[in-house]
């Protein structure tokens, strides 16, 4: 007999006990400088989580780059999970995915004068960004998924919490899918509620305000996610632009190796009478075999009209494999997405907030014998 999902998380409380005690002892020895943390005379932006899985840091790391390429030279500095290579990359259009991780390279092709940079190390990949040249050096860089890589001191962190998957809620790892434990909240100065309803009611609002239970000098933000107009993945191979309400007739096959395809899922149920899933695990490596099933299920349906979907991180991957046949590579197409504010309000508060600090950092840093703390 199968144990149910509940059981078998309580089973593993007492893991998540001895977890979160290893936790709390790291977070204590850097608070109280014990573990050393390094600051710099630039502006690290951290856009972080809690929790395992996607909670959309990915649109939200594209969102800054957007706001902030306008004014400043902006580096982003990635782990590149999953990449079979080791140390420090820089990050090219034309890099090979599998060197330098899904997410660098589509956030590198999407902004191509941006600079893009993997490395496990965060602290030693900032020593050498700033070893260059003054003129080709970032004024800011935007730190990837690293709210628990405390050895860098960021000059401001920004934690993105599902609204699907409320932390409030959640237990530690392996019992549930916290990384750390709620108080790590505390550390950030931005806490944006992401994924969210556009329609969400002022009932939610109070219920996240009061689970999260921030501190007056934290802001809180909602965000939800933006799909725009589908392309063909394989532009010289023919196909035209599709915008959401042109699947309506048509018979969709989506496939994701996302952490959460479930927005994307909700969002096409419906836009289409007509949809077919299948699901591989995040930043998954297309096999011959995964692409053999995928198209037994697209062949299954004897209808012309019909297309394959997927987002913009797993085009990235697509775009890599050399055994796609052209057929396939005609069914292609890709979703991209964006973040809004659910208030607009809030989206220009949040953007003078990051603007005023990027500029007062800077200036602070040309003080004579001013630390960056």
């Amino acid at each position: 007999m199968v144990k149910p999902v509940g059981d078998i998380r309580r089973s593993l409380l007492p893991l998540s006990w001895l977890y979160g005690g290893v936790v709390n002892l790291r977070n204590w020895l850097f608070d109280r400088n014990m573990l050393k943390q390094r600051s710099f005379d630039v502006p690290i932006i951290c856009v972080g989580n809690l929790t395992v899985g996607g909670t959309g840091k990915t649109p939200h790391i594209e969102y800054l780059t957007r706001l902030l390429s306008k004014r400043y030279k902006v580096a982003v500095l990635s782990r590149g999970y999953k990449r079979r290579s080791k140390g420090f990359k820089v990050v090219e259009t034309d890099s090979r995915v599998q060197d330098v991780g899904d997410e660098p390279l589509q956030v590198k092709r999407k902004f191509p004068d941006t600079m893009v940079f993997v490395d496990a190390n965060r602290v030693q990949a900032i020593e050498r960004i700033l070893a260059t040249e003054r003129a080709s050096r970032p004024d800011v860089i935007l730190l990837d998924d690293g709210f628990q890589h405390r050895h860098v001191k960021p000059s401001l962190s920004i934690l993105l919490v599902d609204s699907n998957r409320p932390v409030f809620e959640d237990k530690l790892l392996p019992a549930g899918l916290l990384r750390e434990p709620l108080s790590g909240k505390n550390r950030a100065s931005i806490v944006l509620v992401t994924k969210c309803h556009p329609d969400m009611q002022p009932i939610d609002f109070r219920i996240y305000a009061n689970g999260l239970d921030l501190f007056p000098y934290q802001k809180l933000h909602f965000t939800s996610l933006e799909y725009g107009t589908i392309h063909p993945l394989f532009p010289e191979l023919g196909g035209e632009a599709l915008e959401l309400n042109d699947l309506r007739k048509k018979h969709l096959f989506l496939v994701t190796g996302i952490a959460s395809p479930a927005p994307l899922v909700d969002k096409l149920e419906h836009k289409t009478y007509n949809l077919y899933t299948r699901f591989f695990p995040d930043h998954h490596a297309f096999t011959k075999e995964d692409i053999r099933s995928i198209w037994e299920m697209v062949a299954s349906v004897d209808d012309p009209n019909k297309i394959i979907l997927t987002t913009e991180k797993d085009a990235v991957r697509f775009l890599s494999l050399p055994f796609l046949e052209e057929e396939m590579k005609r069914m292609l197409y890709c979703i991209p997405v964006q973040i809004s504010f659910v208030n607009e309000n809030e989206q220009q508060s949040f953007n003078n907030h990051i603007d005023k600090h990027v500029r007062n950092y800077q200036a602070n840093s040309r003080l004579p014998g001013e630390q960056n703390q």
